[in-house]
């Protein structure tokens, strides 16, 4: 596959994998009584209200990122009222652990359907990369190729979301994820400290350094499960 055809597929399931992430955001905050996201009309699969809010990080980072080192880096960000985040901390940290969430449900849904291709004899197993881990069978439909490419891509870029936004370091969701693990005075108490900490800057070289070591070891050890029988 060329290079431009690879660019385009991993800014596809980039921009579709972090709109559901802000999506979950936002709808477990208007669930929880927040209606912040859901005004700003992040309560959405159309990925064009997260680019208005952050047209760096969803179109003009991502697209340098794949063009420089063959990987979309980005971000997006969804609203909400810190005012019902301090009143309601355990709906704050459900909120936070909805984006996560999202993500699981993303790679789980690759993973089924890659699943589904390697015993129908479409895909079979590739190699350790985002890109490749299920390749198309020699011979096949010419779709299966980009196809093989588009589910590697949805399964380990949303394996990667899900473990890096889980490490407990501000800005990141784990951060506030703790707070459903203490009491709500306790969780208050934990976003004074993180909430628009100094820390942050701090927590993303962290967050960088972890994932580095985390990712692999982790995804190799998930295609083992998701190869079983096979």
């Amino acid at each position: 596959m060329d290079q431009l055809s690879l660019g385009i597929i991993l800014y596809v399931v980039f921009l579709f994998s972090v709109t559901l992430h802000e999506a979950g955001h936002a709808w477990a905050a208007l669930r929880g009584g927040d209606e912040t996201g859901y005004a700003g009309g992040q309560v959405t699969l159309d990925p064009r209200p997260h680019i208005r809010r952050e047209p760096f990080g969803t179109v003009l980072v991502p697209l340098a990122g794949i063009a420089m080192s063959g990987f979309p880096i980005g971000w997006a960000s969804t609203p909400y009222d810190p005012r019902w985040a301090y009143a309601f901390p355990h709906r704050a940290a459900w909120m936070a652990l909805a984006g996560p969430a999202a993500n699981l449900v993303l790679m789980l849904i690759a993973a089924a359907l890659i699943r589904v291709g390697l015993f129908a004899g479409a895909f079979e197993p590739g190699v350790l990369s985002v890109t490749g881990l299920v390749s198309a069978v020699p011979g096949g439909p010419p779709m299966l190729a980009p196809l093989a490419v588009f589910m590697s891509a949805l399964y380990a870029m949303n394996l990667l979301l899900l473990l890096l936004n889980l490490i407990p370091v501000p800005p990141l969701d784990g951060s506030a994820v703790i707070g459903l693990l203490l009491s709500e005075e306790r969780a208050r108490r934990l976003q004074l400290a993180v909430h628009g900490s100094s820390l942050s800057f701090l927590g993303l070289i962290v967050a960088f350094l972890a994932i580095r070591e985390l990712f692999w070891p982790v995804c190799l050890t998930s295609l083992h499960v998701l190869f079983a029988g096979v």
